[in-house]
């Protein structure tokens, strides 16, 4: 008996190797056991007392195995169990008298307590996980667009095609808002600021709520907002996506009784004080600033806003709305197939901004959406087929392909709209908090989602998940103010002597090895205490890194809890050679962790011999609120800003504000310079995470013309953040110009007077000064031929010799009488007023394009302005 059971189980084992066995459910039932194996009956006795045979091993269950039994026409017909009643009667047999030395008896008793687990296996029918499309009728709660346009008496011919604000075939995608318009909630009272390229104030749908108080053109210089170019669409478009008023033109707005206001700055160059003054533009009437642009989104480009425009942000959520803060709404970004992510782009991670990504109207992540840390919320945009019906540029114009992020954070800022109507009081701060409690979690099995400290999952990709309207607002009622914010920043820590100067030179570092380098902080109570902090809000993490090529590199920062923040995945087509000068990268993934302990920061990269770097060093700040409101104090943005040590530390130490000189103009990339032209059709994803980890494979990543280029050559184009003279053009955007430019000037004066004077001395050598009374008539100096020194002179300094009678403005005119010499310039050279030429009439500088390119139909991104190679930084035009 024995040996037949351990030979049954030894037959069992090596079937594990084998293809599972069929089922024949039409002639046999199935059962599964549980066997103890410390029990005296082997598995055979246990069968053949049950009167089934031994299939198989159940799956990778230890001890658990799949038997049958065949059926028989009687019990095929009736409801009663053979082999379930079989193991009670073995069962009742086994709880007879223990002195019983009947066979059967001690059989039972083996067999019943070897038996731990017994059950018969019926067939169900198990839903997909990817259903069909929902019909409406299949949920009876979901009106379908025709119901709501009923019950709300709305007929504008497109709002069918809204599905963004009723989705007909999937319900339970959309921004979820027209149950609050049944409820009157429609946007009273609020404003919102487009920063675009202009805003049709003129269109049948917005013109009814155009805010020309708060609308100014920073392209041109005038007060409204009027879209001139082929392609200045975009702002008009996203207008429309939040307050098109209920007509017969188009679709509506989410919050089609709000204002919206238009500030025109991605037309052409623009500085960076425009720039600043833009996002401060009528800001104590405006709530909202809805920005859907930032550096190009080409996966190689890292740049953030300069010191003006970080003060302006600032400003706005210090003293915007009274002291509530302005809310700022900034697009992730497009880049996603490019490999970008927007922890790269200094306005979408800014702690200041809620960062919204996008999903499709099948609640899929669309491909172009960009990934990282610094995602707060998705709002629903083009993809799987579908884009946007909004407003466009005309009296009567509608626009069928509007998309990408850019029109995710406008359909982001309408709910906010909403919510501000009903509880104004809301700062901005309080905005984030509510997006993070309330955003709803879709696709819960895509592998990107992860669990915070706290419990919320989080998402590269969703952020804390999509925003739903009536989610947002009913919160909204209810909530209870933050309390002011505080902060922490920590100590900078240099790695192995790492430093970076003014000029960003660096040296020092730990080599970045295979398995990569790390190094801690720590966070105390008493720390917490010191800086009056309680609850954690954003971090956001400085790091100096020297590296051949920078989209190798990869940034993690682990915190006490084990929560992990990617903060810089790979970038295939970044073959910068500038690596981190000190760049920021922020997470919102610890969103109410408890910071105490140990946090851990990895760098690492693809461990390319040809191609390595070295971690110099890194710092990180908390942000959150604080313990007491009224210890509260007022953050303010650093001038000096990157060098390894710092070289204030402190705030004692700070030395006062120094004005910004830099007179330079940049182009800010249209919205949609880099989204793909299919972006309403290519089909999303739910079951790819964002970052896979470290792989050396390219395969499946898209591989653009820089990283096709040789291991280790840049790319002929420069990239934002690096120019053509790298060092320079990041000196000119930072407050070290000033510092570099002081000791230029020391220096030059110090060569100077040293060269007057050696000068001096040599002339009162070889000259005997004129006898008292003797005068040199002025004709002489003016007129006289000159020696050949002094011609050598003249001749360094004129770009063309033989041309003596030149008349450019980019030299001094001669006078036409050549015994004179005369400058041309009127006595009012130096005043403030334009100066009046003496031969015509004045020149101004009017930032606008060149009319030779306005319309330029070659340009890289299909537009006239968005490559910035059509506009001229100073177009001269004559006073009229």
């Amino acid at each position: 008996m024995r040996l037949s059971g351990l030979v049954v189980a030894l037959l069992v084992h090596s079937v594990l190797a084998a293809r599972p066995v069929k089922r024949e459910y039409n002639t046999h039932a199935y059962y599964v056991i549980e066997h103890d194996p410390s029990a005296t009956a082997s598995l055979d006795e246990v069968a053949r007392a049950l009167g089934v045979e031994v299939v198989e091993p159940a799956g990778e269950l230890p001890h658990h195995y799949l038997v049958r039994t065949a059926l028989s026409s009687l019990s095929a017909r009736s409801d009663e169990d053979r082999v379930v009643r079989t193991f009670d009667s073995i069962r009742s047999r086994a709880e007879g008298p223990l002195y019983s030395r009947d066979a059967d008896v001690l059989l039972s008793k083996r067999v019943a307590s070897s038996v731990k687990y017994l059950s018969r296996q019926t067939l169900r029918q198990r839903a997909k996980r990817a259903p069909p499309p929902i019909r409406p009728g299949d949920q009876p709660d979901a009106p379908t667009s025709d119901d709501v346009a009923r019950a709300l008496s709305i007929v504008d011919p497109q709002f069918g095609k809204q599905w963004h604000l009723v989705n007909d075939d999937f319900p339970q995608h959309m921004m979820n808002v027209s149950a609050l318009w049944e409820q009157g909630i429609t946007g009273k009272g609020v404003i919102t600021t487009l920063v675009d390229d202009g805003l049709d104030y003129n269109s049948d749908d917005l013109a009814a709520n155009f805010y020309a108080e708060g609308s100014h053109d920073y392209n041109d210089h005038e007060d409204l907002p009027t879209p001139k170019l082929f392609d200045d669409h975009h702002g008009t478009r996203c207008a429309g996506q939040i307050a098109a008023v209920k007509n017969d033109v188009c679709g509506v707005g989410i919050a089609y009784e709000s204002k919206v206001a238009g500030v025109r700055i991605l037309s052409g160059p623009i500085s960076d004080i425009d720039e600043a003054a833009s996002l401060n533009f009528g800001y104590q009437n405006a709530s909202i600033f809805s920005c859907s642009w930032g550096p190009p989104d080409d996966g190689r480009s890292m740049e953030a806003p300069g010191y003006l425009v970080k003060k302006a942000m600032l400003n706005g959520i210090q003293n915007g709305r009274g002291g509530l803060g302005s809310v700022f709404v900034f697009a992730s970004g497009n880049g996603g197939r490019s490999g970008d992510q927007c922890n790269f782009d200094g306005y979408t991670n800014s702690i200041y901004s809620i960062t919204v990504a996008s999903l499709d109207y099948k609640g899929l992540h669309p491909d172009y959406s960009e990934a990282c840390a610094a995602n707060m919320i998705v709002a629903y945009s083009s993809g799987s087929g579908n884009h946007i019906t909004t407003t466009d540029v005309g009296k009567n114009k509608c626009s069928s392909n509007h998309g990408g992020t850019s029109a995710a954070a406008p359909n982001a800022a309408g709910v906010f709209a909403l919510a501000l109507s009903v509880r104004p009081d809301l700062n901005w701060r309080d905005m984030q908090h509510l997006c993070v409690q309330t955003s709803v979690r879709v696709n819960p099995d895509d592998p990107d989602w992860e669990q915070t400290a706290v419990g919320r999952a989080y998402s590269y990709k969703y952020g804390y998940g999509a925003l739903n309207g009536v989610a947002f607002v009913n919160a909204a009622r209810d909530w209870q103010s933050v309390k002011p914010q505080a902060w922490i920043e920590m100590p900078t820590l240099q790695i192995n002597n790492g430093t970076m100067d003014l000029f960003q030179s660096m040296s020092g570092g730990e080599d970045i090895s295979a398995e990569g380098v790390t190094s801690k902080m720590t966070v105390t109570d008493d720390l917490m205490h010191e800086h009056n902090f309680e609850k954690l809000e954003h971090i956001t993490v400085k790091v100096w890194i020297q590296h051949d090529r920078r989209g190798d590199v990869e940034v993690e920062l682990v915190s006490p809890s084990g929560v992990k923040s990617v903060l810089a995945g790979r970038r295939h087509g970044d073959a910068a050679t500038t690596g981190y000068p000190g760049w920021t990268f922020s997470t919102v993934k610890h969103w109410d962790e408890n910071p105490v302990g140990d946090w851990t920061i990895r760098v690492s990269d693809q461990g390319n011999e040809e191609q390595t770097g070295k971690f110099l060093g890194w710092t990180m700040t908390f942000w959150g609120s604080v313990i007491d409101a009224s210890q509260a104090k007022t953050y303010e943005v650093p001038i000096i800003d990157g060098t390894l040590p710092p070289l204030f530390p402190s705030e004692d130490e700070s030395p006062a504000p120094i004005p910004s000189a830099s007179t330079t103009s940049k182009t800010i990339p249209k919205p949609t310079a880099h989204l793909p032209g299919d972006h309403g059709d290519a089909p999303g994803e739910a079951n790819k995470p964002a970052f896979p980890g470290s792989s050396n494979s390219t395969e499946g990543k898209p591989v653009d013309d820089a990283e096709a280029a040789p291991s280790g050559t840049p790319s002929t184009t420069p990239t934002p953040d690096e120019g053509w003279f790298s060092d320079m053009s990041k000196l000119m955007t930072s407050q070290t110009w000033f510092f570099v430019a002081l000791g230029a000037v020391v220096l030059f004066g110090a060569g100077a007077g040293l060269f007057f004077w050696r000068r001096s001395v040599r002339r009162r050598q070889n000259y005997t000064s004129l006898p008292a009374g003797d005068e040199l008539a002025m004709s002489h100096v003016g007129g006289g031929r000159a020696g050949p020194r002094s011609k050598e002179l003249y001749a360094a300094f004129d770009e063309d010799e033989d041309d003596e009678d030149a008349d450019e403005e980019t030299r001094l005119r001669r006078g036409a009488d050549s015994s004179t010499v005369g400058l041309g310039y009127h006595s009012a050279f130096l005043d403030d007023e334009d100066p009046v030429s003496a031969s015509g009439p004045p020149t101004r500088y009017k930032d606008e394009p060149n009319p030779h390119h306005k319309e330029r139909s070659d340009s890289p991104s299909g537009s006239g302005s968005g490559s910035g190679e059509s506009w001229e930084h100073a177009s001269q035009e004559p006073h009229s």
